[in-house]
């Protein structure tokens, strides 16, 4: 008998939802041939067969919570057949483990009242929304490690979650009348569409955000675009887009603006001397913003490749979790879509995303003549708590400066 278990969905990652099962009680299974679909707030995930045998039992049904390293279903070896009497001994037993922790708060020392907590155990309950608090402290004097924290968020993810419970802030609707109700459509929302629900309306409840903007003139990023393009193509095997331009101009203005790098931990700044840029990328699914690494260490042609591919894998459900963790700040491009301008939403716990837009002509003051230039609209939302309006200014012009003079980005100025 080999047992299907959920495996390490990567960093802050605890828990996930049965997405569907690809096969039924009894029918046989090969290596590797996947079983079951997981959804986790970032991805969606397959779980490959250990082994090749029968999937004799499923123990967590469709849209079941589940928690890293719970147990999913069992093959059999061979022909074996499921037996149905075990199923509910063995659903009982998780519930019994899931229990037996519940004594252990009265038995532990409380922390004194004014402990500090552990950078690691801030960020941990930040992320996941367990009081520290409420944790049964194992450290000196009661402190709360760790550890505490994440047996914690164990015991919670393996606790039943109610169907009825989204991730997001519960929003009550009056009852459609009957005509109108008949003429809905009612759907769950997935496991990633509540966590962004979650995430950014925790984003307007905690950031002092505010949106500064700008109009660049892509007159010689386009020139550029056009006569290097067919030769950029050849030797690299990828297209040449706005992305690599935009990528490198936000990283040298990161370097003349560190505190947009930056970010808030408690009552300490966190300033980053390394620029992993994350890009938005719209999927069928909802949106995901993979993380380019190191961009000031990265060609154009570099960032170029990466981007491509992290958007073919990100529509085909292929991203990985570690590729989406870790970034310092976010680029998103609504001109694609056609948006002539809008206020971009902070991606926690990121101080700053970059907004770019729909080309347009238009017609401007160019040496005292009007002349038709292709002019973007550039948007920065920032957290204000952390930078200042005048940083957030000069930062925008600084990726200004550089898209309208390209040469700045080769010489590095």
């Amino acid at each position: 008998m080999t047992e299907i278990r959920v495996p390490t969905l990567g960093e802050s990652v605890t828990e996930a939802t049965i997405g569907r099962w690809f096969k039924k009680a009894g029918d046989p299974v090969a290596v590797d041939e996947p079983l079951v679909e997981l959804e986790t707030d970032k991805v969606t995930i397959e779980v490959p067969a250990p082994t090749a045998g029968t999937l004799s039992e499923i123990i967590a049904a469709d849209g079941a919570t589940v928690a890293v390293g719970a147990l999913l279903g069992q093959i059999t070896d061979g022909a074996g057949a499921a037996k149905p009497a075990a199923a509910p001994a063995k659903a009982a037993a998780p519930a019994a483990a899931a229990a037996a922790p519940a004594p252990a708060p009265a038995a532990a020392k409380a922390p004194p009242a004014d402990a500090p907590l552990a950078p690691s155990v801030r960020k941990l309950s930040a992320e996941t929304g367990i009081d520290a608090s409420t944790v049964p402290g194992s450290g000196k004097d009661g402190r709360v490690t760790k550890g505490d924290m994440l047996a914690a968020i164990e015991r919670a993810a393996s606790a039943p979650t109610p169907v009825n419970q989204p991730a997001a802030a519960v929003q009550v609707r009056s009852p459609s009348p009957a005509d109108d109700a008949a003429r809905e459509e009612r759907v769950k929302m997935t496991r990633l569409r509540q966590t962004i629900a979650r995430r950014l309306k925790d984003v307007q409840n905690t950031a002092a955000m505010l949106t500064t903007f700008n109009e660049v003139d892509m007159t010689n990023v386009m020139a550029l675009r056009a006569h290097y393009k067919d030769a950029f193509e050849k030797k690299h095997g990828a297209k040449l887009g706005f992305m690599g331009f935009f990528t490198k101009a936000v990283v040298q203005a990161l370097k003349d603006i560190p505190a947009v790098n930056a970010e808030i931990d408690g009552s300490d700044l966190i300033y980053k001397n390394y620029y992993h840029i994350g890009v938005a990328v719209g999927t069928d699914k909802g949106l995901v913003v993979p993380v380019v690494r190191d961009c000031d260490h990265k060609s154009i042609s570099d960032i170029e490749k990466s981007i491509a591919d992290f958007g073919r894998r990100a529509r085909d459900g292929q991203l990985k979790i570690d590729e989406m963790q870790g970034g310092t700040f976010t680029i998103t491009n609504g001109g694609i879509y056609g948006s002539l301008m809008s206020t971009p939403i902070l991606n926690a716990p990121q101080s700053g995303i970059l907004g770019m837009h729909k080309i347009q002509e238009r017609p401007m003051v160019v040496g005292g003549k009007i002349e038709v230039r292709p002019m973007m609209y550039l948007a920065l939302s920032y957290d204000h708590r952390v930078i200042d309006g005048k940083e957030a200014v000069t930062f925008l012009v600084r990726v200004k400066e550089s898209l309208e003079d390209p040469a700045r980005l080769v010489l590095d100025l």
